[in-house]
């Protein structure tokens, strides 16, 4: 066991490390978890590309990184994870500037938006969270072949005890939206889609990863109103009486232990929660993995309708 837990920090679960000569690729990170997963990484010496919808705010999240890592190697690339146009356009831009990619870290995400839509007609938790990362990530294999570590790190959240993936009305279509139902549905594709992810490319040495960061004040609750934030507070209070706020650095360390930690070698299509990997549990609310998120035969349904929504294909 690592010796890690619950309180773990970034920088913690990274020291000791030597991640000079690693490209590393971060989406969201213009903010929140996704700049302290950069700046975490760029301190072990990785080249971190920061990907993000706006420059401005990419450009800011760079200045913030190189006051405390002034020698930080950085570049920004932007993306917008709405719009397979852009996706198509920005991976593509990547390929011709970055020679691999040795981390993907898909932390990017919405949560609990009102009933809207992508630029595609996706409904936009669903789209964002999965399908625009699914679409970027196989427009990165690439890259992410060429590299040396071979880790994709997906940002679920325990949300996933919500809603498993409802892949007969996906979009909201036939039945009223309900952000939370659609936020665990988005938050259970990312599981499966690390399961997707392993079951293809553990053969290449490629291995995916879920993870859960833990509860943490960022700007991912923008969308929410008092209400909305007074009954989820209500609700998780509820099943954990002894919840409590992670910091930013504690909630990025399990990203960072996900894409570094020594016993996952070899080993992933994982759900990992303060620093672990969680156990399939259909009953708790305070943690572990349900396993309809890790069901093989749903990752396998997923996959097939991701690539039909969105007309990405991974190289075979």
């Amino acid at each position: 066991m690592s010796g890690f837990g619950w309180s773990s920090t970034t920088d913690e679960v990274l020291a000791g490390k030597d991640l000079s000569g690693r490209t590393v690729f971060i989406t969201g990170a213009n903010s929140g978890l996704g700049q302290e997963t950069a700046r975490a990484m760029a301190s072990r010496g990785a080249h971190v590309i920061l990907a993000g919808r706006d420059q401005a705010k990419l450009d800011e999240s760079v200045a913030a990184i190189q006051e405390t890592v002034p020698k930080a190697q950085l570049d920004t690339i932007t993306i917008d994870l709405t719009s397979l146009e852009n996706i198509r356009a920005a991976t593509s831009r990547a390929r011709q500037r970055f020679q691999k990619i040795d981390l993907l870290i898909n932390n990017a995400g919405v949560m609990a938006t009102p009933f809207l839509h992508t630029h595609d007609g996706f409904e936009m938790q669903f789209g964002t969270n999965h399908l625009g990362h699914f679409a970027m990530t196989a427009e990165l294999m690439p890259l992410i072949e060429r590299g040396a570590l071979k880790r994709i790190v997906n940002l679920s959240s325990r949300g996933h005890h919500f809603a498993p993936v409802n892949f007969d009305d996906p979009h909201f279509e036939r039945r009223a939206y309900d952000p939370w139902e659609s936020y665990g549905h988005s938050k259970t594709a990312n599981v499966l889609f690390s399961v997707g992810l392993e079951q293809r490319f553990a053969v290449m040495g490629i291995h995916a990863y879920a993870v859960h960061p833990g509860g943490i004040q960022t700007n991912l609750g923008r969308h929410m109103t008092p209400e909305m934030m007074e009954a989820l507070m209500a609700r998780v209070t509820s099943k954990d009486a002894g919840f409590a706020w992670k910091t930013i650095p504690q909630g990025a360390a399990t990203s960072c232990w996900a894409a570094t930690a020594e016993e996952l070698e070899g080993k992933g299509g994982v759900y990992c929660e303060d620093c672990h990997v969680a156990e399939v549990d259909d009953e708790s609310s305070t943690g572990g993995v349900r396993s309809y998120a890790l069901n093989p035969s749903f990752a396998d349904r997923l996959w097939k309708l991701s690539e039909e929504l969105t007309g990405a294909k991974f190289p075979s």
